[in-house]
């Protein structure tokens, strides 16, 4: 880690903070027709990811909101360490951003009581006001992003200089994997981790906030002693 630079995590949510990805889960729980065909095509790379999550939302009625954050409050899980780990960068002053491909109306209840500043959560915005949910994209890809993000964690990252800031991302699934391409130190699990060593990006695998606690404790103790 280098001593002449700002270091800056950005961390995902979804499978990353909480223990299971809550855009699958809502969608398997409620289960409204024709949201199989639009995943697979997601991930199978015939969707991006912004046109795939807003007609699997444009499914679900908007009368259904507070059903659906109740689901994801009972059944997310925050992973376990995560408090810790805030408590670390809060002491060492390290700038922390979450960066979500979720939606703001259940990610938010679930991030409250970690006391994270609004200006600190990037992730995408909802409205009700139809008969539909209809997402809104608030942070849209940058004219260096062709993937057409919905939320783009690499649009974000670009906005903190690599001459300036020592970017560090947390994550687990194919959608950091660009962020992770231009970061300068990555924690991964899951299928991030699979990618990374496919295509020989530097990362350190975790499995709970205690793991990158213990990897970063060391990094960040050196520059400080």
């Amino acid at each position: 880690m280098s001593v002449s630079k700002q270091p800056i995590i950005f961390c995902d949510f979804d499978g990353t903070i909480t223990n299971s990805d809550n855009i699958v889960a809502i969608m398997k729980h409620f289960s409204p027709p024709g949201y199989e065909k639009i995943m697979n095509e997601v991930v199978g790379g015939q969707r991006s990811i912004r046109d795939g999550v807003g007609k699997m939302f444009a499914l679900l009625p908007s009368s259904q909101k507070q059903e659906i954050v109740d689901y994801v409050m009972s059944t997310a899980g925050i992973r376990e360490g995560f408090s810790d780990f805030l408590a670390l960068v809060h002491r060492h002053q390290v700038p922390f951003y979450v960066t979500s491909g979720g939606i703001d109306f259940f990610l938010k209840p679930l991030l409250a009581p970690f006391d994270i500043a609004e200006d600190h959560i990037f992730c995408n915005g909802s409205d009700f006001s139809g008969e539909y949910i209809q997402i809104v994209w608030t942070h849209p890809c940058d004219e260096h992003c062709q993937n057409d993000c919905g939320m783009c964690k690499t649009t974000v990252m670009r906005q903190f200089s690599p001459d300036q800031y020592e970017r560090i991302l947390i994550g687990d699934s194919l959608t950091d994997f660009e962020g992770a391409k231009i970061a300068d130190l990555v924690y991964s699990r899951s299928v991030l981790t699979d990618k990374c060593v496919e295509l020989g990006v530097d990362h350190v695998p975790f499995h709970t906030f205690h793991d990158i606690i213990s990897d970063f404790g060391q990094r960040i103790g050196a520059i400080h002693s």
